[in-house]
C-alpha cells in the first residue's frame, strides 16, 4: 500500500484504507508491505518500491496518485492494482478503481447540520479542488437545500456554490497537511456567522475540528471519511456525527479477491444501498438531533437509495 501525501495516521482517509490492509494481513494471512509518501513527488518511487518488493497486488491511497498508478499498471501488466478514490479514464485489466459516492451521505450530512444550526449559516472548506473533495461539498449544500425546502427555512451553505462549483479551499502547495491552513480557514467561516463546519480537508481539517473546540460549544462540526468520535476522540463533544467512506472494507477486498485469483478490473463504487458510505451515529449529538429529524433524514436514505431524491454532482462516480 501507498499513501497520499498525508501518511497513514491522518484520522481520515489513508488511516481507513490502511486498516483494510492491517485486516487482510490478520484475517487472510497475507503478507503486506507499506510505504508513506510526504510529497507527491514520492508516489511514483513509492509504488515502484512496492513493485520491486513483489507484491501481487498494490493498493494506492489517493486521488492524486492516479497518474503515477496508471502509469506503474501499464508498466506492470503482470501486478494488480487498486486506487482508492480514483476512477481514471485509462481502463487496464488490472487496475481496480475504488470509488465512492459520498454525495449520498453528505446531503444527509447537511440536512442534519441545517437542523442544528443556530446562527442560519453553515460552512464547509476542502483541502484541494478535486472531484473527491467537492462530491461531499455538492452533496452537503443540496442537503441544506433539500432542508430548507421542506421546513421553509433559509440556512446559508458558506464555503461552497454549487452552481459555480467554486468555494473556499486551504491555501498552499500542501494544504491536506496544513492543519493551521484549516483552522485558519474554519476560523474564516466562523466569523461570517457559520455555526456548523463540515472540513473535506484530510488532515488539514483537524484545523476545523480545532476551531469549533475553542468556540465554547458555539461552534459543532460534522467529520469525513471516519466515524470522527472514534478516529479523533478528544473532538467528539464538538461532532455532530460522520460522513463514513468504507475504505477499508474495499481494500479489504480486492486484497482477498486478488489472494483467490478472483481479481477484476471492475470498479467498485461505495454508495448507501451497499453501505460504502453511511451517517455516523450522532454520540454526544443524540439528544440534541430530534427524533423528528432522525426519522427525516432515515427517509431521506431510503429515498436516495430508491432514486426519488436526487443528488446532482459532476464529482459523483460513474
Amino acid at each position: 500500500m501507498v499513501s497520499d501525501s498525508g501518511g497513514f495516521d491522518d484520522k481520515s482517509f489513508n488511516q481507513t484504507s490502511h486498516k483494510g490492509l492491517t485486516d487482510a494481513k490478520s484475517q487472510l494471512g497475507v503478507q503486506t508491505g507499506e510505504v508513506e509518501s510526504t510529497t507527491t513527488a514520492d508516489f511514483a518511487k513509492n509504488i515502484k518500491s512496492m513493485v520491486d518488493a513483489k507484491c501481487n497486488v498494490i493498493i494506492t491511497v489517493g486521488f492524486l496518485l492516479a497518474d503515477d498508478t496508471v502509469a506503474a499498471a501499464k508498466a506492470n501488466p503482470n501486478v494488480n492494482f487498486a486506487i482508492v478514490d480514483s476512477q481514471p479514464d485509462t481502463k487496464l485489466p488490472n487496475l481496480k478503481p475504488l470509488a465512492f459516492n459520498t454525495a449520498e451521505s453528505s446531503f444527509l450530512a447537511g440536512y442534519v447540520a441545517a437542523s442544528q444550526s443556530k446562527t442560519g449559516k453553515v460552512g464547509t472548506f476542502g483541502g484541494k479542488k478535486i472531484p473527491t473533495v467537492t462530491i461531499f461539498m455538492d452533496g452537503f449544500a443540496q442537503g441544506v437545500a433539500h432542508y430548507n425546502k421542506a421546513k421553509s427555512k433559509n440556512v446559508q451553505v458558506l464555503g461552497w456554490d454549487s452552481a459555480k462549483q467554486d468555494g473556499q479551499f486551504v491555501p498552499g502547495e500542501r494544504s491536506f497537511e496544513d492543519v493551521n491552513g484549516g483552522k485558519n480557514t474554519a476560523n474564516g467561516l466562523v466569523a461570517q456567522g457559520a455555526d456548523v463546519i463540515f472540513p473535506v480537508a484530510g488532515p488539514a481539517g483537524e484545523g476545523g475540528l480545532q476551531a469549533a473546540q475553542a468556540s465554547g460549544g458555539k461552534v459543532n462540526a460534522i467529520w469525513v471519511d471516519t466515524d470522527g468520535c472514534v478516529s479523533a476522540q478528544n473532538y467528539c463533544k464538538n461532532l455532530i456525527t460522520s460522513v463514513e467512506k468504507a475504505m477499508d472494507v474495499a481494500v479489504f477486498e480486492a486484497i482477498k479477491a486478488g489472494k483467490e485469483g478472483k481479481f477484476n478490473s471492475e470498479a467498485y463504487v461505495g454508495n448507501l444501498k451497499n453501505k460504502g458510505t453511511k451517517l455516523s451515529p450522532y454520540h454526544e449529538f443524540d439528544s440534541k438531533v430530534t427524533a423528528e429529524t432522525k426519522a427525516e433524514v432515515e427517509k431521506l436514505a431510503t429515498d436516495i437509495q430508491a432514486g426519488t431524491v436526487k443528488i446532482e454532482s459532476s464529482a459523483q462516480p460513474k
